[in-house]
């Protein structure tokens, strides 16, 4: 058993947001089926790539789930399409889609199936214009803040944030819409815009304001942690780290580890100030970093990373994704939270269940992504309640497929 057993959500979708959004309710225990065309869809074949083709993007963000292949361009695909979507049970009718059709699966005609269904569509910008993580990013300036200090090129991001936060905001969205249907009966139409997610949060974030106030645009400050104290150095076994000196307690445990308080305190007499304060740490982080540098530069990682530890500093070294995998085994190998599965054709690696635990409730193991088609028979019998007879006809139509 788990926290969201019993719900059924179906999902159409590409890209991050929505397949993130999807795995994650499969994660905590929802049947979530997606549709997928006859022979794949628009991220079935992404990269990375698996030395055998398959994409490793793909398997990653839809494990757990249950997978309808159809034809979605013939008619009697879409009617199936629409009907599981509005199919009967108290858990369903709940539907998450980037991929809206006007006149098929938007919220007007689906309704007209079922009065309380639930449909959260996440669009591009709010006028239904094309986005993705990767125009979003630049167009509200974020890559003109990022890079190393005094550089002027724009930096844009490897990782896309904001599909992970509107990922997020589908499946909070979706469980408030339910929880709303529970006490009152009514369906919910919910849409917001991925540009529009992007926006609130540099908002909430203080970046408006700021960039509205000041004349000067913030600049570019490297590996720096904006507005308190964080600094990378260069250590002389050929390593890099990172310091975080944020809060007045990490600060001072790192001046104790590397026994630099007298310097310090010599540095706050000549500037006149207190560096206790975060942000005397950020405007002074120059003199700062002149007095940390040559304690780094000449120590390697292995000469300070027990100490480091022992103080409780808040420290991280720089790895490559595969150096992290293979040295950090708190996170990876030790961790419960991945076990290492076996796909065919693939090979073995790690899988990451969901990271969010439950007091009354187990984790669910590691999950593989369906096979493309994998559960169509299934779907077709125990949801829709159709005879073999049909199944077999849609079957030799054309109109649906299978992984077999």
């Amino acid at each position: 058993m788990s926290i969201l057993h019993g719900m059924r959500v179906f999902e159409s979708s590409a890209f991050v947001a929505l397949p993130l959004a999807g795995m994650q309710l499969a994660q905590m225990g929802a049947e979530v089926i997606r549709f997928d065309n006859l022979g794949g869809g628009l991220d079935h074949f992404r990269r990375p790539l698996a030395p055998n083709g398959e994409s490793l993007f793909w398997h990653g963000l839809n494990k757990g789930k249950k997978s309808f292949a159809v034809d979605l361009k013939s008619e009697k695909g879409r009617e199936l399409v629409s009907d599981l979507i509005t199919s009967d049970g108290d858990d369903a009718g709940l539907f998450i889609t980037n991929l809206r059709v006007p006149g098929w699966t938007d919220y007007e005609s689906l309704k007209k199936k079922r009065a309380d269904l639930i449909m959260v569509t996440l669009k591009g910008d709010r006028h239904g214009g094309p986005e993705v993580d990767y125009t979003v990013n630049p167009s509200l300036g974020i890559p003109h803040i990022t890079g190393a200090e005094g550089s002027t090129e724009p930096v844009a991001n490897a990782l896309p944030a904001w599909d992970c936060v509107a990922g997020n905001m589908v499946v909070s969205s979706l469980l408030a819409a339910e929880r709303d249907r529970l006490r009152t009966g009514r369906g919910q139409d919910v849409e917001f815009a991925l540009k529009d997610a992007a926006a609130a949060v540099i908002g909430h974030l203080g970046m408006i304001g700021e960039a509205t106030i000041y004349d000067q645009q913030r600049g570019k400050s490297g590996n720096s942690v904006y507005g308190a104290y964080g600094q990378d150095f260069e250590c002389a076994c050929g390593g890099r780290v990172v310091v975080i000196g944020l809060t007045l307690r990490q600060w001072r445990g790192l001046l104790k580890a590397t026994d630099k308080a007298q310097e310090i305190k010599n540095l706050e007499q000549k500037l006149n100030i207190s560096l206790d304060d975060e942000g005397h740490r950020w405007e002074h982080r120059h003199e700062i970093n002149d007095v940390f540098r040559s304690w780094f530069a000449k120590r390697k990682i292995s000469d300070f990373e027990k100490s480091f530890n022992d103080f409780g500093l808040t420290w991280s070294r720089f790895r490559t994704t595969k150096e992290a995998i293979t040295e950090d085994k708190d996170t990876f190998t030790d961790n419960p939270m991945f076990e290492t599965l076996n796909f065919e054709g693939i090979g073995q690696y790690m899988v990451p269940r969901s990271p969010l635990e439950f007091s009354n409730y187990d984790p669910l193991p590691a999950q593989k992504p369906p096979k493309l088609g994998q559960h169509t028979e299934e779907i077709l019998g125990d949801i829709m309640k159709l005879g073999s007879g049909e199944i077999g006809a849609l079957f030799d139509s054309g109109t649906v497929g299978s992984s077999k």
